[in-house]
């Protein structure tokens, strides 16, 4: 069975899941283009702020801030 996709802001703190799409409008998009996240890479979400915005995440070797509605563009299947 093939693991349900989701939008990042969707994910449990401390899992991790596989980039399947980004679907934002452009200005959106190239931002996090630039921020180097693409379809395939694989995150983990680390922390979530208090008042629920904005989601701090691991791809490789550094951590980035998303606001939740930038999250929410993000489409992630969800790894074991």
């Amino acid at each position: 069975m093939t693991p349900a996709v989701v939008a990042l802001d969707r994910l449990e703190m401390g899992h991790t899941a596989r980039i399947v799409s980004l679907d934002a409008e452009p200005a959106v998009l190239q931002r996090l283009l630039e921020m180097g996240l693409l379809e395939g890479d694989e995150i983990e979400l680390l922390a979530i702020a208090p008042l629920g915005d904005p989601l701090e995440i691991r791809r490789g070797d550094f951590r980035l801030s998303l606001r939740r509605a930038e999250a929410a563009r993000i489409l992630v299947e969800p790894l074991p």
